[in-house]
């Protein structure tokens, strides 16, 4: 079953070359941050090109609930008229954030130093899936966090009085926990600093200091060093939300299994931490043109041409390029089954814990569908069969994971037989008219499983 109703199937069928234009989904990252960060300011800040999906829907009904007014005013384009910094109400009800661990986390932090209580809960995915990595740094400024076996939610979160700044070397590289410990350091007083041995992506650095945040980065011998000074005074902004590259990688990597297939993604961001995986498609031979490049909402952005001119080969992705493309794996490994030799991810552990065991459900899936993997707990090989030789006809399991979901329908397009997954409606939570862009370009998606 789906978070939001029966479950959904949807089967992908062996399709002619791709072509056309995609108008990809506004950057699911960016607007969570723009909901939050517009909450937290004095005014009204405007948003277009928000993306629509449940995930950022369930975020925007979450600052609702603290106290802010946020409106649609059409598609994309939204407002919210803010509260202030440690303005936060108490909700009323519990916070389903449905899906989204990005969305929970964040709103954590966003919450954790006012002196409000807040219950948090999520679907059977988000259920399941560890918050002790927020909640420890959240405690450090004071904020008491009280939840099921594991430190899973629902979880209710109780923010500091009083809270003190915080000093936080990340254990592993998270910009989801980055974020959170930023945004409870917004609220206390003096400089909270936050130390990442690998850069993260920086969507919150960057629009921190768009709406008037003082907020320093230092690349030191001991990592990459942000101080936060807090308790300022966020002004509204005027966000443009450019195209996600993890949503725009679907239709990118679609094009390059089909034959024949020439697509055009417009406005998709480039920012440094986040391209990692448009580096590994040159590196395995595709044919990509980065368009017009400009800077649109404080991010780079660029147009995606790519064209199927040929095989793509194997490769090894080094493991420091894990953070720029951690959801972007499931659909490099289904690509890597159509490529020539072998493809090596390592470094990737953190798909263990994402909306499924990422390492598990693409090994599991592509097997089914013929092709040879290997897998550690911190790394998964995929052994290409090239694009005319998988073999497909199985039914996959989608975990509730929309990148799962999508990843296998992207290779049914290609596979000799039809590829099913059991549940396509998570698909909504990050890219709602992902079937019906698909369709246009050529793909032959099918409701049911036939």
């Amino acid at each position: 079953m789906s978070a939001h109703g029966p479950a959904t199937p949807m089967t992908a069928h062996r399709s002619p070359a791709l072509r056309g234009q995609v108008d990809s989904p506004g950057d699911k990252s960016v607007s969570h941050r723009a909901l939050i960060l517009g909450a937290l300011a004095v005014g009204r800040t405007q948003i277009t090109g928000l993306l629509e999906g449940q995930d950022v829907l369930d975020t925007a009904a979450a600052m609702r609930a603290f106290g802010a007014t946020v409106t649609r005013h059409g598609p994309g384009a939204w407002s919210v008229e803010g509260v202030g910094v440690g303005g936060f109400a108490e909700p009323e009800q519990v916070i389903d954030c449905g899906n989204s661990g990005t969305g929970v986390r964040l709103i954590m932090g966003a919450m954790a130093t006012t002196a409000i209580t807040v219950t948090f809960t999520g679907d059977a995915s988000l259920n399941s899936r560890p918050m002790g990595r927020v909640t420890d740094p959240l405690a450090l400024f004071g904020a008491r966090a009280f939840g099921r076996s594991g430190g899973r939610l629902p979880m209710t979160v109780i923010g500091a009085a009083d809270p003190v700044p915080v000093r936080y070397a990340l254990p592993v590289p998270s910009a989801q926990v980055k974020s959170a410990v930023l945004l409870a350091g917004l609220n206390a007083p003096g400089a909270t600093v936050v130390i990442e041995a690998e850069p993260t992506r920086d969507h919150t650095e960057r629009m921190l200091r768009g709406f008037g945040a003082e907020l320093t980065v230092e690349d030191t011998p001991e990592g990459r060093v942000i101080t936060l000074q807090g308790q300022p005074e966020l002004r509204p902004q005027t966000v443009a939300v450019p195209r996600d590259p993890s949503s725009a990688a679907f239709p990118a990597c679609a094009a390059l299994m089909v034959p024949g297939s020439e697509v055009t993604i417009p406005g998709v961001s480039r920012n440094p931490t986040r391209d990692g995986l448009y580096r590994t498609l040159v590196e395995m031979g595709a044919d990509i043109a980065f368009e017009n490049p400009r800077e649109e909402g404080g991010e780079p952005v660029a147009d995606l041409r790519l064209r199927n001119s040929g095989p793509l080969h194997g490769v090894t992705v080094p493991p420091d390029r894990a953070a720029s493309m951690i959801d972007e794996y499931p659909i490099l490994a289904a690509l890597a089954a159509t490529a020539q030799g072998t493809t090596v991810m390592r470094g990737i552990r953190e798909l263990r814990v994402k909306e499924s065991d990422r390492i598990d459900a693409m090994a599991r899936g592509l097997e089914a569908c013929g092709v040879r993997v290997e897998e550690t707990e911190d790394s998964l090989s995929v052994h290409g069969c090239g694009a005319e030789d998988i073999e497909g006809g199985a039914q996959v399991q989608s975990r509730l994971d929309h990148r799962i979901a999508m990843s296998f329908l992207c290779l049914g397009l290609v596979s000799r037989r039809a590829i099913t997954v059991d549940d396509a409606s998570p698909i909504a939570t990050s890219f709602p008219a992902f079937e019906a862009l698909m369709t246009a370009l050529g793909a032959d998606l099918r409701h049911g499983t036939r």
